[in-house]
């Protein structure tokens, strides 16, 4: 089973299963307290960012122009924001530490 940590936005950590294949967000808004993605993952809202635990960046995919620039445009944007909809979950991502960033 593959895990992801996740911190939501009331500071509640756990560990949930991560399906491998689908994107981090489709994960995410399943959880109570979880990530909105109004948009459904077509990276045009931004109601799915996150932090990701800054250990974990290098395996990351890089952002592309479009998620970069919805990330300009958001208040708490941090330098390990990500968007999760553009984050594919894979085993190589097995333990990846995420905290739900603040509603914009």
């Amino acid at each position: 089973m593959a895990r992801i940590h996740v911190t939501d936005r009331d500071g509640e950590s756990r560990v949930v299963e991560g399906t491998v294949g689908v994107s981090v967000m489709e994960t995410l808004r399943e959880l109570e307290n979880g990530v909105e993605a109004l948009c459904g993952g077509m990276c045009s809202c931004a109601t799915c960012h996150s932090y990701i635990d800054p250990a974990w960046w290098d395996r990351l995919p890089p952002r592309s122009p479009e998620e970069d620039e919805l990330l300009g445009e958001l208040e708490h944007v941090r330098d390990h924001s990500r968007l999760t909809c553009q984050v594919r979950f894979s085993e190589r991502l097995d333990g990846l530490a995420l905290t739900i960033a603040p509603e914009e």
